[in-house]
């Protein structure tokens, strides 16, 4: 009978054995769980399909211990026939670009372990979506070592859990570009209709006007001519306002676009705008102040003078001939404030933020219907935003609008630095 006692301890061995590898199984499964659960946060909140592969070259060098590097599709194909632009993420050799476009046109794992291309040398892993290769991870063991079965399948769904991410996020970038594309269509479209129509006039105007000068001035006196010449520079100032508007709407909608920014002296500023103003009849109502001493301003000089035109030419324009216009900057908290002030009969409540989208205006002041195309105060808006501040309409107590711009200052230099 002494001899079932080791072969009863040999059982019982053995069943303990196979328990234990069964805990080490079912424990290493629930860790691979739970690192898929944590990478799928990682890559919800990395902000770029880059992003997320940057997370991923981490995550398996963390996990396998090789070194990493990896090629990302730039975009979605349109062309599925097109040779894909790859981004590269860590150093990549003319062999291992070779074994990527292998392992994107094959949309299979090679390398060893993998049942496909054994003999090279390194580990060739597709980013696989649900019907495209999105890049590939190159993992480069050190020393020729294979990652054992539970490691090189858990480095694959890590794998795959990232190319499900990057469809994803390129393609709500493509339908993201879509739109924005199709907007940017239908406004330019918009826009030279309304341009195009809006030049009409003015140029009816000019034309009757100098054709009266050329071809009856023996016949007019000295007040009809002077009345034609000034009926064709107030329309060409029109012109001249609309078309600036228009460009700088175009320029600041432009991707990359860089303001010219220097230091600038805000009386310049005010003081360049009063004297174009001044050439109007109606200018003499507009009065200006700025504060004193007030600092050096960081921004595009142009830019904010045309803003400061726009504003009160609207002033004037939707304010009685007799009505003053004030323009006022001096400091405000952590910023300078610009602002044009009217006593016109203001702006009701639904229409104050809708007056700052392109093709929305006034359409009548105290002398009647007022002309032009409504892009005056959108670009207004986008010149205080792309100098990261803020336009913002404000309501008189007694009557009239105000308009006001906060422009963020900034800490002067020292003199020798400028």
């Amino acid at each position: 009978m002494n001899w079932l006692l080791p072969a009863g301890a040999a059982l019982l061995v053995g069943q303990t054995l196979w328990s234990m590898k069964r805990a080490q199984a079912a424990h290493r499964r629930a860790e691979r769980e739970r690192s898929l659960r944590k990478f799928g946060e990682q890559l919800r909140d990395a902000p770029s399909p880059a992003a997320q592969a940057e997370a991923l070259q981490r995550r398996l060098q963390e996990f396998t211990g090789c070194s990493v590097s990896l090629a990302l599709r730039r975009a979605l194909p349109t062309d599925p026939d097109a040779v894909p632009e790859l981004n590269e993420i860590g150093p990549l050799s003319p062999e291992q670009r070779a074994g990527i476009r292998y392992c994107l046109d094959g949309a299979r794992s090679l390398g060893p372990g993998t049942g496909r291309e054994e003999a090279q040398p390194h580990l060739y892993l597709p980013l696989q979506g649900r019907d495209l290769v999105l890049g590939v991870a190159v993992l480069m063991a050190e020393g020729g070592r294979r990652l054992p079965p539970w490691m090189l399948s858990h480095a694959e769904a890590l794998c795959g859990q990232c190319g499900f991410a990057v469809e994803r996020r390129l393609e709500r970038e493509r339908d993201r570009d879509t739109r924005e594309r199709a907007q940017a269509q239908a406004l330019n479209n918009a826009l030279l209709a309304a341009i195009s129509h809006d030049y009409r006039t003015p140029l009816a105007t000019i034309m009757g006007a100098a054709t009266s000068l050329e071809s009856q001035a023996d016949k007019l006196n000295l007040a009809q001519r002077q009345q034609l010449a000034q009926g064709i520079v107030e329309e060409v100032s029109r012109l001249a306002r609309l078309t600036d508007n228009t460009l700088q709407l175009a320029r600041l909608g432009a991707p990359g676009m860089q303001l010219r920014c220097d230091w600038e002296s805000a009386e310049e500023i005010v003081g360049t705008a009063l004297r174009r103003v001044r050439r109007r009849p109606e200018g003499a109502r507009v009065h200006a102040h700025v504060e004193p001493g007030l600092q050096l301003l960081w921004c595009d000089a142009l830019l904010v003078s045309q803003l400061l035109d726009n504003l009160v030419d609207n002033a004037l324009k939707y304010s009685a001939a007799d009505a003053p216009v004030e323009l006022l900057v001096h400091r405000a908290g952590p910023d300078a404030l610009l602002a044009v002030r009217d006593r016109g009969p203001g702006i009701e409540p639904g229409f104050r933020e809708r007056i700052f989208e392109v093709f929305k205006r006034g359409d009548v002041g105290p002398q009647g219907p007022r002309a032009g195309a409504g892009v005056g105060l959108a670009v207004c808006r986008a010149i205080a935003e792309a100098h990261a501040g803020s336009l913002r309409l404000r309501p008189r107590g007694h009557g009239g609008t105000a308009f006001e711009f906060r422009l963020p200052l900034r800490e002067v230099p020292a003199m020798e630095d400028l």
